[in-house]
């Protein structure tokens, strides 16, 4: 049987402590609940509790009340001084002011600052951060022509896009001298790529001196970000894009397309130029060469000539008679040296024989051949040179005897 019902032998008593009214059961009233308990607060504190009418339990009540009091405080002391410690990460940098007002910076470790009085700014100063110029990584974001176009020495318009890496190297000046630090590194970002791509043709900043410009831009960036006293280090600048402006790409195209044919001639030029050029020249170097030897060649040969005529001059000049006969000898000796015909002038006739010899070596030779095929052409050559040696001195004797008459 429930206890709130008739004869449950619970003696019509609540489960609060309490009867009810006029005999019924029911909850206590709720300032009967807070009376009580102010009256507990109050003896605790060192005042009257409720009901309690002589001196000594009030002087028991006081000294409970301080002894409350004490242990509350330390409670409090205990909690406040535990919420002033914090942790520094390794990669962070602490930032600690008092009431506002930059303090001091902590690094790596535990470390208590007073709650209330300090406040605590932890700074990643080893994160590698990232800055976009000329464009963003957003969805639905790309190109900032605001940013992107930019203005050359030779007054052409190019489409630069820069990433720049850094990060906080002072996390005190980065968090108290700048009051946007990624707004002013890119501002400045800005301001240096412009001044130099202004001293730079279009053609430099496309091709060859897109790195130069990312290095000297660090350079500018950082100066900059120093003397705004950002508490920034550029790690590096990367040229992500370098072009023409979107409405002239294909005029330019068509621009890079002719000087890469442009080129591409010269070069053949030079290769055909070093291919002949050489060979001209050991063609010329051959001529000279030949014209040297030939000019040699027939000077000698004239001052050869000049000495021997000079030689005979003097030899004709003592006899004349003598010389003049020798000369007409050797010239026909020279002259009848290269034919294979002889012919014959006999003394007191008028006749003149005719001799073909070369005739009559070729059928001696090919009848010999055919009887005895043991003679070579060599006797035969031999034989014929002999008999020509005989004829010559009966000739040589019959002149002879001719001048002797």
């Amino acid at each position: 049987m429930a206890w709130n019902q008739p004869g449950g032998g619970n003696d019509n008593k609540d489960p609060w402590g309490s009867g009810g009214r006029n005999g019924q059961q029911g909850p206590p009233d709720l300032d009967e609940v807070l009376g009580k308990l102010q009256g507990k607060l109050s003896a605790m504190f060192g005042g009257k509790g409720a009901g309690s009418g002589n001196d000594d339990s009030s002087s028991s009540g006081g000294n409970m009340g301080f002894a409350g009091l004490g242990i509350v405080a330390v409670v409090l002391l205990v909690g406040w001084g535990l919420l002033g410690i914090y942790i520094v990460e390794p990669a962070e940098e602490a930032v600690v002011t008092r009431f506002g007002e930059l303090n001091r910076t902590e690094g790596p470790g535990p470390h208590w600052a007073p709650y209330g009085i300090d406040g605590v700014q932890l700074v990643n100063v080893q994160l590698v951060r990232s800055a976009d110029v000329g464009f963003r990584n957003l969805a639905g974001q790309g190109s900032v022509e605001s940013e992107s176009l930019m203005l050359t020495k030779d007054e052409n318009i190019v489409d630069l896009q820069f990433a720049v890496q850094y990060r906080v190297k002072s996390a005190a000046d980065f968090l108290f001298n700048v009051r946007e630090p990624d707004e002013t590194l890119r501002q400045a970002t800005e301001s240096a790529v412009r001044e130099i791509v202004g001293k730079q043709t279009m053609d430099s900043v496309l091709t060859e001196g897109r790195s130069a410009v990312a290095e000297v831009a660090r350079r500018a960036i950082q100066i900059i970000l120093d003397r705004y006293g950002t508490g920034l280090l550029v790690m590096s600048v990367n040229m992500q894009q370098a072009q023409p402006p979107e409405p002239v790409q294909a005029a330019f195209a068509d621009a890079v397309k002719a000087r890469e044919d442009e080129e591409r001639t010269k070069n053949l030029a030079r290769a055909y130029a070093a291919d002949i050029v050489p060979k001209a020249r050991g063609e010329a170097n051959a001529i000279r060469q030949q014209a040297f030897a030939y000019k040699e060649r027939v000077v000698a040969a004239a001052e050869g000539e000049t000495s021997r005529f000079l030689r005979i001059l003097a030899e004709y000049q003592k006899a004349p008679e003598i010389t003049r006969q020798r000369i007409y000898i050797e010239t026909v000796e020279s002259v009848l040296a290269n034919t294979s015909k002889v012919m014959l002038d006999v003394e007191g006739g008028n006749n003149l024989t005719y001799l073909p010899l070369d005739k009559l070596m070729d059928s001696s030779r090919s009848s010999r051949n055919s009887s005895t095929g043991t003679k070579t052409n060599e006797t035969v050559s031999s034989e014929g040179s002999s008999n020509i040696d005989e004829l010559r001195r009966n000739r040589g004797g019959g002149n002879q005897r001719g001048r002797s008459r």
